[in-house]
């Protein structure tokens, strides 16, 4: 199992001025333990209690130049707090001070400039877009990703940066195939969407039924100080945006590497073992109960290119019994591929097995997606059943 690493993110000096030199001692941190942010005010020598050896190597602060990573002042956005937050993670920039500005020759004396300048140079480490010329896009960029959704300051340092930046956080090695799948995942089900929303790009065609306010970039405009405020500073808005984007990022790393891949690899199993289950190819038998499996079966399908599609998926339940489901015909549909024989539906126990001439049922559900049976054996013939009725009357198909 994962355990992040400890990992101490310093927030220096986030100024719209030019950076220099700044004593570590003086720095106010933001630090990173065990998966959660805190904000402290912790010195030198509190940060080489919890973060160092006992004998580190001394190094003077003073003498270093602090790496500045640049972005507007102002209002801020999710795209260029997340694309800040993305950089931190990165060795070279752990202890870059952030420089809000819109000053070109500020900005000209930045490391790595996200989300202002006018620019997109990934030699020079510039990624704006807005630009009039920028319409690049994930696949644009890299013709095997799929999505095209126009980049935003997050998706261009994202996809630059990212497979480095997960490395990092979850020391997985650069040639890791699930290193390769968190980042497309995270990709899609993160980062594209503060790329859409900053990008004006709806999420779907025609008038939407109802609102949605809770997103992360919504949340984050929040914390811009309201209009009619005595104060109109963003600096305070803009640590606590970047302590809040960051956590949620790391929250949902965690739960595709502790959850999600795990649940991945038991699909995956049980699509390699599915012929010693049945013949037919097309029913996977899953060795732990509870495992989430409509995403990763259809993925799967895909990747794996399986000609005969999946109908059943059997797994057992906390009580020990077996369950017998029918596989949708896709995610987002209540129809099946194949649903358990219209007579048996709504009967259960002894009448159902009596019905059905196997042992052991327990139910079917009224409307023939799942079925239930005592033992593995007696549920993976209710699958075969049901398959034998579809093979002579093909009529007895989806429904």
């Amino acid at each position: 199992m994962w355990s992040p690493r400890v990992i101490a993110l310093k927030l220096t000096k986030i100024s719209h001025s030019v950076g220099h030199k700044i004593p570590l001692c003086h720095l106010k941190g933001l630090h990173f333990l065990c998966g959660r942010f805190r904000f402290s005010s912790a010195n030198d020598c509190d940060a080489e209690q919890r973060f160092m050896s006992s004998e580190p190597k001394r190094i003077r602060i003073d003498e270093m130049t602090i790496k500045k990573i640049g972005t507007h002042n102002g209002t801020f956005h999710c795209d260029e707090v997340l694309a800040c937050f993305f950089l931190r993670q990165l060795p070279e920039y752990a202890e870059a001070e952030i420089v809000r500005t819109r000053d070109t020759a500020v900005l000209a004396e930045c490391d790595v400039v996200v989300d202002v300048g006018g620019e997109f140079d990934p030699k020079r480490h510039r990624y704006d877009h807005h630009q009039r010329t920028f319409a690049e896009n994930f696949h644009s960029l890299c013709p095997e990703k799929p999505w095209v959704t126009k980049l935003s300051s997050a998706g261009l340092v994202y996809l630059h940066f990212g497979r480095r930046l997960l490395a990092q956080l979850t020391q997985m090695k650069d040639d890791d195939r699930q290193l390769n799948i968190l980042f497309d995942k995270l990709y899609e089900n993160f980062v594209e969407e503060v790329d859409a929303v900053d990008n004006g790009i709806s999420q779907c065609d025609g008038e939407v039924r109802y609102a949605v306010s809770s997103t992360l970039s919504a949340r984050v405009a929040h914390l811009n100080p309201r209009w009619n405020s005595k104060s109109q500073d963003t600096e305070d808005g803009f640590r606590k945006a970047l302590k809040m984007v960051g956590e949620e990022f790391l929250d949902r790393l965690d739960f595709y590497k502790s959850s999600w891949l795990p649940a991945r690899a038991v699909v995956e199993q049980a699509f390699k073992e599915r012929h010693q289950v049945d013949p037919s190819g097309e029913v996977l038998l899953f060795s732990q109960g509870g495992c989430p499996w409509k995403e990763h079966l259809f993925a799967l399908e895909k990747e794996l290119d399986v000609e005969t599609p999946i109908k059943f998926v059997l797994y057992s339940d906390q009580n020990g019994q077996w369950r017998v489901q029918c596989v949708p015909a896709g995610l987002n549909t209540f129809q099946n591929r194949l649903s358990l024989p219209e007579e048996w539906r709504g009967v259960r126990d002894e009448a159902l097995s009596e019905l059905s001439g196997i042992k052991g049922c327990i139910f079917v559900h009224a409307g023939g997606f799942i079925g239930g049976n005592k033992t593995q054996e007696g549920a993976l013939e209710m699958a075969r059943r049901t398959l034998q009725a579809a093979a002579q009357s093909p009529a007895n198909g989806s429904s």
